[in-house]
């Protein structure tokens, strides 16, 4: 075995666990990311359903504890982007932007990407639209506003109330988020939640710095000034390096025991972190148990 054998996509809590569980068992494995370590925990306010934190933890504070871990067991990353999984003659291949490896298993934890903007964006105000919360962690004294009504829009809405003024747009008239978010958003006096209210148009505002949101609020037209805006309006998982070929052939090789899909890009709505770190765990014992018995054959 070398590591080109045994490649895990994603170095998020899934991945994370996977690379963890094969180091303690002596399988030689390799790691990719294509950004940082930690996945969606970056964007997460507060991590409440992880056992062993009473308090919660934020997301950032879990990654570093996550990378302490790491860097203790000599869990390496390798900062390669995955371009394409595919299979040749039999075999897997997949590619990087930096190498091409044939390994024999493969751990997809490569999580999920936002949906996009239903909306036309101006190109002067690409800059101000986002998808994630954590590049704008750092921001103080703006007025952001989110679309969405699931935990992520308010989880998100929590995050950046702390140092900013946030506007809720919901296009509903309910709320789709866990009723302890609710009730936290609802509390916090930095926070306006908007009902039945659909953006229509994107525009740059007259000063030229901030974004005019013209929107459709229940009967009426209004629109909401903004330096900043998050669509929280979904996420689709992440498996575009996937070949035509390949995505028929998933299942196959999932039954085989060569695919492992785990975390985020295998669960759908249940997008949790225990269910993630589960996943990865669970995954490489599979591929140790399935090491030993080609081994003993």
């Amino acid at each position: 075995m070398t590591p080109e054998d045994v490649l895990i996509i994603g170095a998020g809590p899934a991945g994370i666990a996977a690379a963890i569980q094969l180091q303690r068992s002596g399988i030689p494995y390799r790691l990719l990311e294509k950004e940082r370590v930690g996945g969606l925990l970056w964007n997460a306010n507060l991590v409440e359903n992880y056992p062993g934190f009473p308090a919660g933890i934020t997301g950032p504070k879990l990654v570093r504890l996550f990378e302490r871990q790491m860097h203790r067991l000599g869990v390496e990353v390798v900062f390669e982007e995955v371009v394409c999984l595919a299979s040749e003659g039999g075999e897997i291949l997949l590619e990087t932007n930096r190498a091409t490896y044939r390994p024999r298993f493969i751990v997809s934890a490569s999580g999920t990407r936002p949906n996009p903007s239903p909306l036309a964006v101006p190109i002067e105000a690409q800059d101000k639209i986002h998808f994630e919360v954590y590049p704008l962690l750092g921001l103080h004294d703006s007025r952001v506003a989110i679309v969405g009504a699931g935990d992520a829009a308010f989880d998100y809405a929590l995050n950046l109330s702390r140092h900013n003024r946030v506007i809720l747009l919901i296009r509903g008239q309910t709320t789709k988020c866990l009723p302890l978010l609710a009730g936290r958003v609802l509390d916090c006096d930095r926070i306006e939640v908007q009902f039945e209210t659909d953006i229509i148009k994107i525009e740059m505002d007259h000063d030229g710095n901030s974004l005019r949101l013209v929107c459709q609020c229940a009967q009426k037209s209004q629109t909401f000034s903004c330096d900043h805006l998050i669509f929280a309006i979904g996420r689709t998982a992440q498996l575009d390096y996937l070949s035509p070929e390949m995505q028929k052939q998933t299942q196959a090789l999932v039954s085989s025991g060569r695919l492992y899909l785990v975390g985020d890009v295998a669960n759908g709505f249940f997008r949790q972190t225990g269910i993630a770190v589960g996943d990865g765990l669970k995954a490489a014992m599979q591929i140790v148990a399935k090491i030993k018995q080609i081994g003993e054959d």
